[in-house]
């Protein structure tokens, strides 16, 4: 039946989601998921907004939760953008700021995502490599371009690039937007939001799936210069002018408001990372430094892959990436204390 298909259709190679298993009793470590629950009041305020409303349109512009964010980040309500996810608004972004002459710019090792957008809008890239420790090298990316991205910090790596490595980006390419996709950034990072207002050419990625526990609403936000707002306001009026339901405004603009519960499930989750980074290291792992709800590790001894089953096997779900170069990693997302404890134990006496 693939002769009613598009033509560009078949050169597609979609990307490929972390493995979601049916079995319920799995300790499932593999897609980065926050062990703890939303927020109580963006729950209490989605089930107010479930009545009769339903069957009115939302807001298009989404105006509650812009000026949530807004308030939030200290930025006027013109200068956020938000989508059904973040894959959503990093779709828009390639779209409409990223087709250019010269190649976009990225990490060999990133987002898979990133070359699944260019292969859809036909945009060309050049991967940039990572350092021989798994960092990016802001030098590197001092050179001609269509464009930026990078997550910060960086997936599946899990590491951080500072704040200032991130400005020399930015003046190294005024011309070119830069990308700064933080969808982890609030496990041990610096938001480069607060960059926005001096570099016309940033634009800031973020989602609620990770750090407020709203993965199954699927928000995502854009923060940046009003002109590169205005961009993506343009593409998606002309793809999808109602992108988030009713609840999913009410129950973002609620989990904005609860810094309280935010700050302390993001503290439980770090706190929990070390503790299982130094289980690992005990064990002979080598462990990337993280500033994500998840660590990429190896062992010198033993095949990553090998690993994975191991663990599967004792009903604990990592990710495991066939990549050259990353091939002897496994990325494992931090979990409960007990899930943690489930994966030492499936590791057992190397």
């Amino acid at each position: 039946m693939s002769k009613f298909w598009s033509p560009f259709v078949k050169s597609l190679v979609p990307y490929v989601p972390g493995e979601q298993p049916k079995l319920t009793k799995l300790v499932k470590l593999n897609t980065n998921e926050n062990p703890y629950g939303p927020s109580p009041k963006a729950l209490a305020a989605m089930q107010t907004e479930l009545n009769d409303n339903l069957r009115l349109y939302p807001d298009p512009n989404s105006d509650l939760l812009k000026q949530a964010v807004a308030r939030y980040y200290g930025v006027q309500g013109n200068q956020v953008f938000l989508g059904n996810g973040s894959d959503e608004v990093l779709a828009h972004i390639f779209h409409g700021l990223l087709q250019h002459d010269q190649p976009l710019l990225f990490p060999d090792i990133s987002y898979s995502f990133y070359p699944v957008y260019c292969g859809l809008y036909g945009i060309r890239f050049d991967a940039v490599p990572l350092d021989e420790q798994f960092q990016i090298n802001p030098a590197d990316y001092a050179k001609p371009n269509g464009g930026i991205i990078f997550p910060n910090p960086n997936a599946p790596t899990g590491c951080l690039l500072a704040l200032d490595a991130v400005e020399q980006i930015l003046k190294a390419s005024p011309d070119s937007v830069v990308v700064v996709d933080e969808a982890y950034i609030d496990f041990g990072g610096e938001t480069a939001i607060t960059l926005v207002d001096r570099y016309p050419n940033l634009l800031v990625t973020q989602t609620l799936s990770k750090s407020r526990s709203l993965a199954g609403l699927r928000v995502g936000l854009a923060v940046g210069h009003p002109d590169l707002i205005e961009a993506l306001e343009r593409i998606k009026n002309s793809f999808n002018s109602y992108p988030l339901d009713r609840l999913a405004i009410v129950g973002a603009a609620a989990a904005f408001e609860d810094r309280e519960y935010f700050d302390k499930t993001c503290q439980l989750v770090i706190e929990s990372r070390d503790k299982v980074v130094g289980q690992l290291e005990a064990k002979g792992f080598e462990v990337l430094p993280s500033a994500a709800n998840f660590i990429f590790a190896r062992h010198p001894k033993h095949d990553a892959a090998g690993l994975a089953a191991k663990l599967r096997e004792q009903g604990v779900i990592v990710r495991h990436f066939k990549q050259e170069r990353i091939a002897q990693f496994l990325r494992i997302s931090i979990g409960t204390p007990e899930q943690n404890q489930a994966l030492i134990d499936g590791l057992g006496d190397l």
